[in-house]
């Protein structure tokens, strides 16, 4: 997404930013994990629910345009893969971002041999061994436990986990996780040349206001300072 360029972003920034706007702040379940280290993918969801047959990724895929991430409902099942090295190498050819799978997927060194980042609850060498009825809604929505995701939604997917932001907030928010990308590595910069991140935030200040005023938090002494979230 050209809204991205030039922003080395992740799924922390995108989900302070949320947090700053109060939006809502929508993350897929913890362990959500790529399958190579370092992996990111952003861009509009793709979704589909698998019902144990392969068509319905192949429909999201050729309805897809390329950047897209194609965003798996499996209802976190560990107990089959839902998708291969074929589901993913097709995805790859049309040229999608990525796959957000909440469940599990296999051929994993072939997978990983196709170059495109592949986020999932784990691995299982086992395929799918039943057919189960087919939701009426399966290329408009999926879930990622209890985040429901639809085509008018945004991903972002890294080491942290994943992240869905609603298309019609998206430039604030990129917005908004520019700013906080920009301050965090400056105190960063600060902290490496010596300079204690208590200091920087004023630590005894706010440890003698906290005393006078016990209700007074971190939070609000962070605002006092022009920041906008806790670090």
């Amino acid at each position: 997404m050209r809204i991205l360029d030039g922003f080395d972003w992740s799924t922390p920034f995108i989900a302070d930013a949320c947090a700053m706007l109060g939006l809502a702040v929508r993350t897929a379940p913890p362990g959500m994990r790529p399958l190579r280290r370092g992996a990111k993918a952003a861009g509009p969801a793709r979704p589909a629910r698998h019902a144990g047959s392969v068509d319905v990724f192949l429909e999201a895929i050729a309805g897809a345009e390329a950047g897209d991430v194609l965003v798996i409902d499996n209802g976190g099942r560990l107990d089959e893969g839902c998708i291969g090295d074929l589901v993913a190498g097709e995805a790859k050819v049309a040229g999608l971002a990525g796959l957000v799978v909440w469940g599990a997927h296999r051929d994993t060194a072939a997978i990983d041999a196709l170059d495109i980042p592949v986020f999932s609850l784990g691995t299982c060498p086992v395929g799918p061994r039943e057919l189960r009825s087919r939701s009426p809604h399966a290329l408009q929505a999926a879930s990622l436990s209890h985040v429901t995701v639809t085509r008018d939604d945004v991903v972002f997917a890294d080491d942290d986990g994943v992240m869905v932001v609603e298309g019609a907030s998206l430039e604030r928010v990129v917005e908004a996780a520019r700013d906080i990308a920009y301050r965090e590595q400056a105190q960063a910069a600060r902290l490496l040349g010596g300079e204690r991140l208590s200091a920087q935030l004023r630590l005894d200040e706010y440890v003698q206001k906290r005393r006078e005023a016990p209700e007074y938090t971190f939070r609000d002494h962070i605002k006092s300072l022009g920041g906008a979230i806790e670090i």
